[in-house]
């Protein structure tokens, strides 16, 4: 039976309109679930930190069969296990799938497996062909996202190796595969091929690479009608980040460990910030958060509503966030219980998320009060430059408050409210590059770069 867990209206004091959605309880019993996914048809595929693969049908009745079992060639601790899988493009006619997981040595192994020639529900445990093998140096950092990119290639998201801040600086190192963007043609004989237009081929780092610089990205995702990668990268202390770039942009370089989200991190050794990119959306650790689980861009067709939005969690929370196409945040009360490690998509763009700690899947669905949230649908922050005052036009929360960062994460604005005219008093603040955090509450926030002068 198929029940609501709880119904959360994304509501701050004075918001006119509100979002609403339900977690609805869609399968159960599994262990310790890490990746969501299906193969081009009804059912879905969730990956068991464990080393185990399970199938979910449509009516949400787990297979009491194992599609694939490598537990005996896996690490499970931690933060390392079974983690990524995905499917070929034409996995219906050659029957190939990939996963991602840390072997018995703890290294990152990207492998390709086959569906058993008869039997559709159950993978073939000895059809293993190694593509990576990347020896890590700590525990920690795995990353584990994998996924086929409209052309065809494997994406291969890994983490920077471990331990606190990145102390090899991997993911600064173009030679090491650690805390990077990976794009593979795996349609060769060999292990895999180097695609066309990766772009560090013949230059100056490893032909593997199609961008770096990111620390330990807790899945990523396309969002196909926009041409946008989804990148979540986990923070060290301080900030969580949200990364959205074209697909088709290579050679982007998201900062870690120099950055962490917006700020200043470790820059010894680093190249100008204006070689970097910078996430679209940033939040802090308040409120119990500590970690954050990328999610998809809603394209389903069940919840209009919800269409456009991008869904991602905090770990330790247990709440969802949603973030608008103007990077503004809602974010859901707690989920009590749940520790949220993945979403995922049916083959009709549906969206599930899964909680590690007590393997549960639900399905995120509307109710008929669901209407888009307005508070900060059609903000804008001038001048910017700006010098005196900062006005914010559209802002629908008179109670909403700003605080303003300097790139170092130094607060130099604690929480202020904004006056009559919606704005605040920036003089005493020195000439520079600041980030401006607005906040609606503790469930919604919008954070922009500004110029002082």
């Amino acid at each position: 039976m198929k029940r609501p867990l709880l119904l959360l209206a994304l509501l701050s004091s004075l918001i006119v309109q509100s979002q609403s959605f339900v977690l609805e309880e869609f399968a159960s019993g599994l262990t310790s679930p890490v990746e969501i996914t299906n193969a081009n048809d009804s059912r879905l595929f969730v990956v068991q930190q464990n080393g185990i693969i399970k199938i979910i049908q449509p009516n949400g009745t787990v297979n009491a069969a194992d599609f694939l079992n490598i537990s005996s060639k896996i690490t499970f601790n931690g933060e390392r296990g079974l983690l990524g899988l995905a499917f070929h493009p034409q996995y219906l006619t050659n029957g190939y799938f990939f996963v991602y997981y840390n072997n018995t040595e703890g290294n990152i192994i990207v492998a390709r497996y086959s569906v058993n020639s008869t039997n559709p529900n159950t993978a073939d445990p000895n059809s293993e062909k190694i593509i990576l093998n990347i020896p890590k140096p700590f525990d920690n950092h795995n990353g584990g996202s994998i996924h086929f990119a409209p052309d065809g290639n494997l994406w291969i998201v890994t983490g920077d190796g471990g331990s606190s801040g990145d102390p090899n600086n991997n993911a600064q190192n173009k030679n090491s595969l650690l805390g990077k963007l990976l794009r593979l043609d795996i349609n060769s004989t060999g292990p895999y091929n180097i695609p066309a237009g990766n772009p560090f081929v013949g230059i100056d780092g490893a032909d593997e690479i199609w961008s770096y610089g990111l620390r330990n990205a807790w899945k990523f995702s396309f969002d196909l009608p926009t041409g946008n990668a989804m990148i979540a990268d986990v923070g060290q202390g301080l900030f969580e980040e949200i990364n959205r770039m074209p697909i088709t942009q290579a050679g982007i370089n998201y900062g870690w460990r120099c950055y962490e989200g917006n700020n200043t991190y470790n820059a010894t050794g680093c190249a100008a910030s204006s070689t970097m990119t910078f996430p679209v959306a940033v939040y802090d650790h308040s409120g119990n958060k500590c970690s954050i689980t990328g999610g998809y861009v809603y394209r389903g067709t069940q919840n209009p509503g919800l269409q456009g939005k991008y869904f991602f969690a905090d770990y330790c929370s247990s709440q969802i966030g949603m973030m608008d196409a103007n990077n503004s945040i809602s974010w859901t009360t707690p989920f009590t219980g749940n520790n949220f490690s993945t979403f995922g998509q049916n083959n009709l763009n549906e969206l599930y998320v899964a909680a590690v700690n007590n393997g549960k899947i639900y399905k995120i669905t509307t109710t008929t009060l669901g209407v888009q949230d307005a508070t900060f649908s059609q903000i804008r922050v001038y001048p910017n430059p700006a010098s005196e005052r900062i006005f914010v036009e559209g802002l629908k929360d008179k109670n909403s408050v700003a605080e303003i960062f300097s790139t170092e994460g130094r607060k130099v604005l604690d929480e202020t409210k904004f006056d009559f005219e919606n704005s605040i008093n920036i003089t005493g603040i020195p000439a520079g590059v600041y980030y401006i955090n607005i906040k609606s509450g503790d469930l919604k926030s919008y954070s922009q770069k500004i110029i002082i002068k």
